[in-house]
């Protein structure tokens, strides 16, 4: 089980940490990643992290801005949000990839939070 946490409502310019707590399963083996959706639209991908934590991977719209890590000893990852945009608005899901080298697509992660919702105000 996946249980994401830490979503809120952020001015402009402001500052979240997400976190997603892993339990029942093989955590330290699962490459892991951050997806995002609005009402309507397809779940985006936000970022993504190996199971080593030492390769990450970032959509283009969030990069330099947030940042995904990492605690195998805590079984959670985690998505440090910076210099939040209203556009960056939305359910926030964690999602485990347990099978897959292919960090980018939503169909790629078996394993899914309930989602966390973080809205940024103007």
């Amino acid at each position: 089980q996946l249980q994401a946490s830490g979503g809120g409502l952020v001015q402009d310019g402001g500052s979240l940490r997400l976190s997603c707590a892993a339990s029942g399963g093989t955590f330290t083996s699962y490459n892991m990643g951050w997806f995002r959706q609005t009402p309507g639209k397809e779940r985006d991908f936000v970022a993504a992290i190996r199971w080593s934590g030492g390769t990450t991977y970032y959509a283009d719209s969030v990069r330099g801005r947030f940042t995904i890590s990492r605690d195998n000893a805590k079984n959670t990852v985690y998505l440090q949000m910076n210099s939040l945009k209203p556009e960056d608005t939305a359910v926030y899901y964690c999602a485990a990839n347990t099978r897959s080298l292919i960090f980018r697509r939503h169909g790629e992660y078996d394993l899914w939070g309930q989602g966390t919702l973080v809205t940024v105000s103007s």
